[in-house]
């Protein structure tokens, strides 16, 4: 049970080495520091990497008779060492996990808490040896970034002779008659006892009773595992915020002795079942195709997330008609799972490896690999496991020289310990742990018929050369269809709108703003000249109308095939990337300062509901050559969505109507593509010929222009 948060009194102190918790008392040589926070966030230490001690002096009340203390650290990069009172609590590794301390017997009316903190740069980005995912090494981040620091609260805890440290609850079966609730506790008992665990599940969303669940168990001394099941009458379940409501129970896990309280724990819990029948989502029994985004942290100084800033993303996200997203290489703030739970979003939760690491990291990855399970566990929004991101040499994504590209390939086709070994075993400990959930052994492996099965697919055709062109990406459909049956990246770099643009970067560019916009801001100017001049845009406008004029063509790409190969064989459209985590030129459809680009109203638009698109080939056609332009609908409700109306009209480059057609439709739930006409085009002169689309009589009406070059 909460006792106090230690959020004031931090000081800090930078150091080249660790003195084992013996440092000057005086205030000279300490600087004031924020917990939670990082330490570049102090504008002294803004460059500072590696070393630090914190220091924390607070008061504290005297102990009731049989009463325990306990700190609780809830999450530090990276490596940790407290000590409290001259005394040493203990070592920690990993950024996300807490750990806790019993510190009973060492508390006093007035105490000094020192926490060493070691949170290296990963040098060495073919072998790192860090599980923090995307903080160490990535391209969406400021490489001269460290995150380094305490970035979640430090508390002190009390508890009676038994210590609840940590409660999880799983669903492994639910109707609208009963739900078997499988529940696993962490305890700490002062010595061998008879415990009672009462269980509470209190409606949060919706009116109810309360349901009381109690069991009886034996204890011995010492830290330990118990786990049972309950049964939840009449349960009501939570869905998507597009399936249904997202309705959750408050749990409240009491473990009592003697009849009275010891310690209690309690969070928010939703009951549903998630599964990914030949990766087609199917949530509560109903199948559904996910629609979503990557998420990268809310901001790069994760600390400074809140509760509020979360709800305003996931506001975007639904409105984009989103139920998905993929929480990219990192475990995020706690404040983002409660806030997916009641927003009704589904996340994809990688563990914090991206790339390459170095083998001795086995042993500290399969334990922390645990540690996301059971801390995550609980929330009905966590839906599936990923054990590593890309797991193959990319050391610089914007390096494509052929060396780079051909270690690249030779680590994606062929053996890899981090994938064949390490991330094996990694989803088999996730599998037999939780067994509730689906677990991905690595994301982005490639499906290769008569050789091996992939998973989820990565497409970058039409940015990275590793991948190709949109020409080999129409390839890849017709030959490799494996690839399509989950794919969670795709997209292009963009800048932000003019407005955010000049917050950060001069208005026009110059070739200094530009190397530092590569340097320090995420943007890729040589991959981007392989498909746009925009080297020759005059001004900051238009430079942003290009770029976010060719991002809107590559996601209105990706999610127009994909939303036609809906269960033949893709089950879910998750592109990269949905907001940025600092100021960036970056893949994202929302900028840091969360205004959305152009790009984000037509993913909106490309993810309604009911949906009218035309699939062709995107190259440019000579005069004379026929143009087929096949005309769908599509439905994402599962209910039907009766008289529907299509206007298509056909222009010349002179703004001439070719043809037009209409066409009413009544379309049946959760349908895929339906072709409800097709039109065929015989250009007679060059220039830009456009197709416009109009639905009506549906949820949210689409409007949009397809463009066919004739060169």
């Amino acid at each position: 049970m909460l006792d106090q948060t230690l959020n004031t009194g931090w000081q800090i102190r930078a150091l080249e080495h660790f003195t084992q918790g013996i440092y000057p008392r005086e205030d000279v040589g300490w600087l004031p520091a924020v917990v939670p926070g990082h330490w570049q966030q102090i504008p002294e230490l803004a460059t500072h990497s590696g070393k630090v001690v914190y220091r924390c002096r607070f008061m504290a009340a005297q102990s009731a008779p049989g009463q325990r203390r306990w700190l609780r650290l809830n999450g530090a990069f990276y490596y940790s060492r407290a000590y409290l009172n001259g005394v040493e609590l203990g070592r920690h590794e990993g950024y996300f996990a807490p750990v806790e301390y019993e510190v009973s017997a060492l508390l006093q009316a007035e105490n000094e808490l020192l926490i060493e903190l070691d949170c290296p740069d990963e040098h060495d980005k073919r072998g790192k040896r860090m599980i923090t995912g995307i903080f160490s090494h990535w391209d969406c981040l400021d490489p001269q970034m460290n995150p380094g620091g305490i970035w979640l609260p430090v508390e002190l805890h009390q508890s009676g002779a038994l210590h609840l440290e940590h409660a999880r609850c799983l669903t492994l079966a639910c109707d609208e008659r009963f739900a078997q609730i499988r529940f696993d506790l962490d305890l700490h008992a002062a010595h061998a006892c008879t415990a009672l665990l009462r269980f509470t599940f209190t409606p949060r969303t919706f009116a109810g009773a309360p349901q009381i669940i109690t069991q009886q168990r034996m204890l011995r001394a010492g830290q330990q595992q118990v786990g049972g099941l309950l049964k939840l009458r009449e349960p009501r379940l939570w869905w998507t915020h597009d399936l249904g409501r997202p309705d959750l129970y408050a749990v409240q896990v009491e473990v009592l002795l003697e009849g009275g309280v010891s310690d209690c724990s309690t969070f928010d819990f939703g009951v549903r079942r998630f599964e990914l029948r030949n990766w087609a989502p199917h949530l509560n029994g109903v199948r559904f195709q996910a629609k979503g985004n990557n998420y990268p942290p809310g901001d790069m100084w994760i600390a400074s997330m809140t509760r509020e800033r979360y709800d305003q993303d996931l506001r975007l996200v639904r409105e984009c008609f989103m139920n998905m997203l993929r929480i990219h290489a990192h475990i995020d703030h706690p404040e983002l799972y409660a806030a997916a739970d009641a927003a009704g979003i589904l996340i994809w939760q990688d563990f914090p490896l991206q790339w390459l690491y170095d083998p001795q990291i086995l042993p500290e990855a399969r334990r922390q690999v645990l540690e996301m399970t059971r801390l995550l566990g609980s929330h009905p929004s966590v839906a599936i496991w990923c054990m590593h991101n890309e797991a193959v040499l990319i050391e610089d994504t914007a390096d494509e020289s052929l060396l780079a590209r051909l270690r690249t390939y030779a680590t994606g086709f062929g053996f890899n310990w981090n994938r064949d070994v390490m991330d094996t075993q990694l989803k088999a400990l996730v599998e037999a742990d939780d067994p509730t959930r689906p677990a991905i052994r690595s994301s982005g492996e490639p499906d290769v018929p008569y050789l091996r099965r992939g998973t989820d697919g990565h497409a970058y055709f039409g940015w990275y050369r590793t991948y190709g062109t949109l020409d080999d990406a129409e390839v890849m459909q017709r030959r490799f269809s494996g690839n399509m049956s989950f794919v969670t990246e795709f997209g292009a770099q963009s800048f932000p709108n003019v407005a955010s643009s000049r917050r950060f970067m001069p208005d026009p560019l110059d070739t200094d703003a530009i190397a530092q916009l590569s340097a320090r801001h995420g943007f890729q100017p040589e991959i981007m000249d392989n498909w746009l001049p925009w080297r020759q845009a005059e001004s900051l406008t238009e430079l942003v109308e290009l770029t976010q004029d060719y991002q809107i063509f590559i996601n209105r790409y990706y999610i127009d095939r994909l939303r036609f190969y809906k269960y033949r064989p893709n089950g879910g459209i998750v592109p990269f990337l949905f907001v940025d985590p600092y100021p960036a030129v970056l893949w994202s459809v929302v900028d840091y300062w969360r205004v959305p680009k152009r790009s984000y109203y037509a993913m909106r638009m490309a993810f309604s509901p009911q949906y009218a698109f035309c699939l062709f080939p995107p190259r440019a056609y000579r005069v004379g050559e026929a143009v087929e332009l096949p005309l769908y609908l599509i439905n994402d409700a599962q209910q039907t969505i009766g008289g529907a109306r299509l206007v298509a009209r056909l222009a010349d480059p002179q703004g001439d109507l070719l043809a037009e057609t209409i066409r009413m439709r009544d379309l049946p739930p959760d349908c895929q593509a339906i072709e409800v006409d097709r039109l065929r085009l015989t250009p007679t002169m060059r220039g830009r010929y456009c197709l416009a689309l109009e639905l009506t009589g549906v949820t949210h009406e689409v409007r949009q222009d397809y463009v066919i070059e004739v060169v």
